[in-house]
């Protein structure tokens, strides 16, 4: 077989193992993983490289309105040419329904949109905000049929959140038509209680979010809904977690055998509250929820290591620092009026190399684990997150002894800031691959985004087992099972 690739000498970083070998690729994907390997039109030198596959970032937020009717500051090239230079090479951002919306309406728009820009391969989530009964008894399984197979739901924001009641009604949806349910889990009423009462003493720094969106909202959102997936037993993944209660609810809930996962982002590891705490420009650390503390960074550590936190993702949601999305109201802007959201695309994969396994906190494969491979595997995404043969070539050489001093005008997305200024990270990717084409080479034309506007290739994804319930249904239900009564 005649190969058209081989990255040779590098070691080959998967999941499972390390192993010193060359990659050959045919075409988009890859053939062969071994020694000297025969030769191919293009030879790759890797010696003194890391070869990863590319990151799968699984939640990320591009070319999305918000619930404040904000628009993010990232459309679908500038987001997916950021992600190829940090080294992933698929995401799955959100089509976010609206009150109103019709879902076929909003995933044609959005699958214009990411036909037109992308230049990685991407896949959908769906935001549910009208659970009504089009919704759920024809566009949510329709929309399964297409390969979007999970949808998330918010306990809390005035115009997206839903109630109990509706919440059970989509996981159980979920739950015939096999999908995964994401959850961004805090408590509306505590929220809204605590900033109607600071908006009104006249507290409106950014400080005050991070004093609102307190702990005990998280960890009672969190329990709650583990309670109404137990009722109909169907599996759930919790969104951004940010806090030790969080982090010891999941893991109380898998360890009596709830399918329940979890996930954090950098800035869960990396951000605390004190940053937030820099007067009005505390805004470009507003997300929700908010950075905590150094204890907390340690337990979103620890549940990363004990399999509690499943998977890492930037949750980037770019807004700029100005009228435009961060400061609608300029100065007077209160909290309550700021878009909440960080970027972090871009940065994902090199923070938690810098601050994971250079630090030893985790090994290389838990590094893939995390990035790449569990999201794969979460979301039905067959031919991605591994080198192997069959498997899509989508590979990043690292060079891990390379230092990059953070800022803004290296990095590619649209958002004009990074919460991450001034860091030096070690260990960074150099050159990247998508289905067997390189799309970035730091190397040989660094700076320069190597893939055509619109190259990304829509991934319908499969049924995973993740999303298969647990045959735990909570006692009463598995009566009325038994008894042949439908839910």
């Amino acid at each position: 077989m005649e190969l058209d690739t081989v990255i040779r000498g590098g070691l080959v970083v998967n999941a499972d193992a390390c192993v010193r070998a060359d990659v050959g690729i045919v075409g988009e994907q890859v053939v062969a993983l071994g020694e000297s390997l025969p030769a191919a039109r293009r030879e790759i030198d890797a010696r003194g490289k890391l070869v990863m596959p590319g990151g799968v970032d699984s939640h990320c937020h591009i070319e999305q309105v918000s619930s404040f009717g904000i628009l993010c500051a990232d459309d679908f090239h500038s987001a997916t040419v950021s992600a190829a230079f940090g080294g992933t090479t698929t995401v799955i951002p959100f089509c976010a329904q609206h009150r109103g919306d019709h879902i076929p309406e909003v995933l044609s728009d959005y699958h214009r949109r990411a036909a037109e820009k992308a230049v990685i391969d991407y896949g959908f989530h769906l935001i549910v905000a009208n659970p009504d009964e089009q919704t759920l008894a024809t566009d949510l399984p329709a929309a399964i049929e297409t390969g979007v197979r999970s949808f998330k739901i918010f306990m809390t924001y005035d115009r997206m959140r839903l109630q109990d009641e509706q919440i059970l009604d989509v996981l159980m949806t979920a739950r015939r038509h096999g999908a995964l349910v994401m959850v961004h889990a805090e408590n509306h009423g505590i929220i809204s209680w605590l900033a109607g009462r600071m908006v009104g003493q006249g507290n409106v720094l950014p400080r005050y979010h991070a004093i609102c969106h307190t702990r005990s909202s998280e960890a009672e959102a969190i329990n709650r809904v583990i309670a109404l997936a137990e009722v109909v037993d169907t599996p759930i993944l919790i969104v951004h977690v940010s806090t030790i209660e969080g982090v010891a609810a999941i893991r109380e809930a898998r360890a009596r055998g709830v399918k329940v996962y979890g996930e954090t982002c950098p800035q869960y590891l990396f951000l605390t509250a004190k940053d937030i705490d820099r007067g009005l420009e505390g805004a470009m650390f507003c997300c929700s929820p908010p950075p905590r503390d150094e204890a907390a960074q340690q337990a979103c550590w620890q549940g990363l290591k004990d399999g509690a936190l499943a998977v890492y993702s930037s949750d980037h949601a770019p807004y700029r620092y100005d009228a435009s999305g961060k400061l609608p109201k300029g100065e007077k802007t209160t909290f309550k009026e700021m878009a909440n959201g960080v970027p972090g695309l871009e940065l994902r994969l090199p923070l938690l190399f810098t601050n994971g396994v250079g630090s030893g906190r985790i090994s290389l494969n838990e590094f893939v684990q995390l990035t790449a491979t569990r999201h794969a595997d979460l979301y039905g995404l067959a031919r991605k997150g591994r080198i192997a043969p069959g498997c899509d070539a989508d590979i990043a050489l690292w060079d891990p002894d390379k230092r990059v001093t953070v800022d803004a005008a290296l990095l590619h997305d649209n958002t004009g800031y990074t919460p991450y200024a001034g860091r030096e990270l070690k260990g960074w990717p150099v050159m990247v691959f998508s289905r067997g084409e390189c799309i970035i080479d730091q190397l040989g034309a660094p700076g320069e985004i190597l893939a055509q506007r619109g190259r990304g290739r829509f991934i319908a994804r499969e049924r995973t087992d993740a999303v298969s319930p647990a045959n735990r249904m909570i006692p009463e239900m598995a009566q009325l099972a038994a008894w042949g009564n439908a839910l």
